[in-house]
């Protein structure tokens, strides 16, 4: 997938392409019903799928104050764009002076003037351009008048019966329901970063951690999770089973918020390197203990309930291949 943080000057071989506008937060099952339905009319087009978001986030342009709340920074979000057979990502940087572009102009400017679009796809609820005046019914008249096609995708419903969203997806994972999240999602929700040197207390505890600082995402409900872990070498990275902390360390009297991240069965070194952690079951909320050994117990009693849960989720997801390649 090719990358561009501008709308102009574009190679020719990127010019005509489908293009689907959004946030794209999360990339979660709805986001993907939409990303698949332009891929297939560019299919049949024989032109690139692109899709165009904006960086930072509109909501903490408008809301500079307000906690985290990210599922995909955009580094995530792009690997999962790409996964999903986008071939083009336009990233349109965007601040209080891009916000004061009217419908108008952001159609004619960016959409027809910079990127050809030869058809554009957008979510059923999808909204642009100065206070919001663009919507799915403007740019299908728009598309009439200046020569593209449309296509407005119609809501997607989850298993509940409720419209995917990005916003259920953070209930859940504030709520400590990294299952629900994930049914949500097609795949469990990560946080990834940079290990870094910590004051090594895991290793005196015998349960090394690699210790990764929220910095982008939103932050989960606080407490122990069985998570599997990687390094980041994209689709080279080799997953391992682990248990990990998320919270304050009140044992030790800690304030920032941590990933505490410990390796089943694993020796190599971490530090600096970049760590993908994909959150699979929460296991018990975080709490302060009277003494080490306590703390050791209770990690050693965490690490088997983990491994327990991760072997069977192995073993679920395995019976399910199978039978989808008997089918197939």
């Amino acid at each position: 997938m090719r990358i561009f943080l501008h709308y102009t000057n574009l190679p020719k071989e990127m010019l005509g392409a489908v293009v689907t506008l959004g946030n794209f937060d999360g990339v979660h099952r709805g986001h993907q019903s939409v990303i698949a339905e332009a891929g297939s009319i560019a299919r049949r087009l024989g032109v690139p799928s692109a899709v165009l978001t904006f960086e930072p986030h509109p909501v903490s342009v408008f809301r500079p104050t307000l906690p985290p709340f990210r599922l995909t920074p955009f580094r995530v979000k792009a690997r999962h764009l790409e996964a999903y057979g986008v071939d083009a990502l336009f990233v349109l940087h965007f601040d209080l002076e891009f916000s004061k572009k009217s419908a108008e102009d952001f159609v004619t400017e960016v959409l027809v003037d910079g990127l050809g679009a030869r058809h554009v796809v957008v979510g059923y609820d999808f909204a642009f351009g100065h206070r919001r005046r663009g919507n799915a019914e403007f740019l299908k008249r728009m598309a009439s008048a200046q020569g593209f096609g449309f296509t407005r995708v119609e809501p997607v419903l989850d298993p509940a019966g409720e419209i995917y969203s990005s916003s259920k997806v953070r209930e859940y994972l504030a709520a400590g329901q990294p299952s629900q999240a994930a049914t949500l999602l097609g795949r469990s929700w990560e946080i990834e970063g940079r290990v870094e040197r910590g004051d090594r207390r895991g290793h005196k505890l015998g349960f090394a951690t690699a210790n990764i600082r929220l910095v982008e995402f939103m932050h989960p409900a606080t407490g122990v999770y069985a998570v599997r872990a990687g390094i980041d070498r994209g689709g080279d990275t080799i997953w391992r089973h682990g248990v990990a902390n998320l919270g304050h360390r009140p044992t030790f009297g800690g304030d920032d918020l941590l990933l505490e991240v410990h390796l089943f069965d694993f020796a190599g070194e971490l530090y600096g390197r970049h760590l993908r952690v994909a959150l699979v079951e929460y296991l018990r909320s975080e709490k302060k203990f009277d003494g080490l050994e306590s703390l050791r117990t209770q990690i050693a009693e965490d690490s088997q309930r983990a491994r327990r849960i991760l072997a069977e989720r192995d073993a679920v997801e395995a019976a399910v291949s199978r039978s989808a390649g008997q089918q197939a």
